[in-house]
């Protein structure tokens, strides 16, 4: 096994991020697996009015190739990391890899929708065991200090890298046709797969313990359902015996979670955790942060696109500052936490995010980028400066031993949150009843309640984290000593 404990007690005192060329060949091997998790999420989106054009996809449809990967991902994420824990990570992670590719080249070939959706989920399923373990790979290869920060920080800007480039990709392969966003994956993966089979370490005795495959299996059906449920409730009526039915049963598939979670031997989530305050927040903060721009880059994708007939490349490069932040905040953003803490921070990017949506309100027919839409985006982006202290409220105060744990149900939140709050976002905008018909004016009016929905979403995160996570300046009684308002900001 490679790990920092191959260099010499000299190297390791003078300077432990000095690594040799195979274990920084593993190290960029994870990276670019994590890189490929961001770039299949927002290259998929440039391509919907592609695909939906040529296969002739309704809007209902065409949010299930973002919704089936996020959901196979965050339903599955708790999972994986346990699974990898109990199997080997090695062995998990050359799998998972192996099926990602797989998925990826289906995906390019098919064009049955109901099949184009399962290589969505199946690629997401694969990213939920991919991304816990290489994280696992990389806390249990390099030493703790300097060299796993070293090593976290190039993991954490790689993923946030294809994100950003995601958009570029997308709308170069869109240009090409919209079928290259799912092959190029497809040899970047195969690259990875062979250079993982080289340089990951070779499993050790694994743990033991057992799954919770029930458990996996009741929360996930749960996911799918309730977002079926929400986007077919618009054509069926909200009324109707189906809809009603389906929201039972969505109640009775979480019930059964909880109840399972509480009796299983080896749960998937230990309910208890839910309990910690600043994990509840941090969720929060996320589902607001991420549901909301996925539901509003659908609803732009779609209207700058098929509506005002700008091209995959121009909308691409339109909405590229955003991934920009993204990647510009990984560097520093730990600057502005160890300045101010997590609490403001979280609080000021989530209201400025809220700013810039309702700013993106003004939105006609004939916008110009410069002084209407630019503006807008760029406050949008800043909402993602705050997602690294997100991640840092949610682990703090949870023990050493359940810092995975509280970090798996974070990414959860965020995953399955953004798949909620997209799904209910497509509702309102195909209750518009709309066609493809429609003049531009009549598709923005249709949309426009969408936006003002993401909008809301943030605009609850912003109001909560301002009210919650701020210092909060008490009026010192007399003859005590003053409290410092940052002792009682949350961690």
């Amino acid at each position: 096994m490679t790990s920092t404990a191959s260099l010499s007690a000299a190297d390791q005192a003078t300077d432990p991020t000095r690594w040799p060329l195979r274990l920084w060949g593993l190290l960029i091997t994870l990276c670019i697996v994590l890189f490929l998790d961001g770039l299949d999420v927002s290259m998929i989106g440039v391509a919907l009015p592609s695909i939906g054009a040529e296969l002739d996809l309704e809007t209902s449809t065409l949010q299930w190739l973002v919704s089936g990967y996020i959901l196979g991902y965050g339903g599955l994420l708790l999972l994986g990391g346990r699974t990898a824990d109990l199997l080997g990570r090695r062995k998990v992670f050359l799998i998972a890899l192996a099926v990602f590719a797989v998925a990826s080249l289906i995906g390019g070939l098919v064009s049955d929708p109901a099949l184009l959706i399962a290589t969505r989920f199946i690629k997401g399923l694969a990213a939920a065991f991919t991304a816990p373990t290489g994280l696992s790979i990389i806390t249990t290869t390099f030493a703790e200090g300097k060299a796993r920060n070293k090593a976290l920080s190039i993991y954490t800007v790689f993923g946030a890298g294809g994100y950003s480039m995601g958009l570029l990709f997308g709308g170069l392969m869109t240009g090409v046709g919209w079928r290259w966003t799912f092959l190029l994956p497809v040899p970047i993966a195969i690259a990875a797969l062979i250079a993982a089979f080289a340089l990951v370490p070779k499993d050790g005795k694994a743990e033991e313990g057992g799954h919770d495959l029930l458990g996996a299996l009741l929360s996930t059906a749960g996911m799918l359902l309730l977002v079926y449920t929400v986007v077919t409730a618009p054509e069926v009526g909200w009324a109707s015996v189906r809809t009603i039915g389906s929201f039972l049963a969505v109640i009775a598939l979480f019930a059964a979670f909880v109840i399972t979670e509480q009796r299983v031997k080896h749960p998937l989530v230990r309910l208890g955790i839910l309990r910690k305050a600043t994990l509840v927040r941090a969720s929060l903060a996320i589902i607001a942060v991420a549901g909301s721009y996925f539901s509003w880059q659908f609803i732009v994708t779609l209207y700058m696109q098929d509506t005002l007939e700008w091209s995959a490349l121009k909308l691409a490069m339109a909405l590229l500052p955003v991934g920009i932040m993204v990647v510009g905040s990984a560097f520093f953003s730990e600057k502005l936490i160890d300045r101010f803490g997590t609490g403001p921070v979280i609080a000021v990017t989530l209201s400025v995010m809220a700013i810039g949506y309702l700013l993106f309100l003004r939105l006609d027919t004939a916008p110009d980028y410069w002084t209407m839409l630019l503006p807008a985006i760029l406050l949008i982006g800043i909402g993602w400066v705050g997602f690294p202290a997100i991640n840092v409220q949610a682990t703090s105060g949870i023990d050493d031993d359940e810092q995975g744990l509280a970090a798996g149900v974070l990414q959860t939140s965020m995953q399955v949150g953004a798949a909620i709050v997209l799904a209910v976002t497509t509702a309102i905008v195909t209750s518009g009843g709309h066609g493809t018909s429609a003049t531009p004016q009549e598709m923005l009016d249709s949309y426009r309640p969408g936006l003002q929905f993401a909008a809301g979403v943030t605009v609850v995160g912003a109001l909560l984290a301002l009210t919650v996570f701020l210092p909060r300046f008490r009026k010192p009684v007399e003859g005590a000593p003053a409290v410092d308002a940052k002792v009682l900001e949350p961690a």
